[in-house]
């Protein structure tokens, strides 16, 4: 059975001097203002290129700690950051997914390919794929 995930957005006003508001229907979140200044001035709000790179890193996660697994180690910790550079005029040009790995037992190479595979898996990533430029940057921790 399919997931059917929802957000509603209201925009008022044509693109440079108008405003819209975005909402996730789980409610997780409180509904938040857009407005063209946002996409590129990350201080007064958001944008659906930041939205993206939250849920870049969000499934980059998940599905490196379900890879992880599958291969008989445990995922203590994986902080990833995920970066979409947008750019006006082109529009998205690229992902850069950053992950740091604290998994005891694995080695670099073993580390290396199954970020590569998470990669190249993730579903956010395979709905990018084609359009965006994919990176990774991958970094095996070995502190405690």
């Amino acid at each position: 059975m399919a997931a059917v995930s929802r957000a509603d957005a209201v925009w008022e006003g044509d693109l440079t001097s108008g405003r819209g508001r975005v909402k996730v229907a789980s409610g997780t979140f409180s509904e938040f203002p857009v407005t063209w200044a946002t996409r590129t001035d990350r201080e007064h709000g958001t944008s659906p290129e930041e939205l993206i790179a939250a849920a870049h890193a969000a499934c980059y996660s998940m599905a490196f700690s379900n890879g992880l697994a599958k291969a008989g180690y445990h995922p203590e910790r994986l902080n990833t950051t995920a970066e979409i550079e947008f750019v006006p005029g082109k529009g998205i040009v690229s992902s850069t997914i950053t992950v740091r790995g604290h998994i005891h037992g694995i080695d670099a190479a073993a580390f290396q390919k199954l970020a590569e595979e998470a990669k190249d898996g993730c579903p956010v990533s395979s709905a990018l794929k084609g359009n965006v430029q994919l990176k990774l940057k991958a970094e095996l921790d070995h502190t405690h």
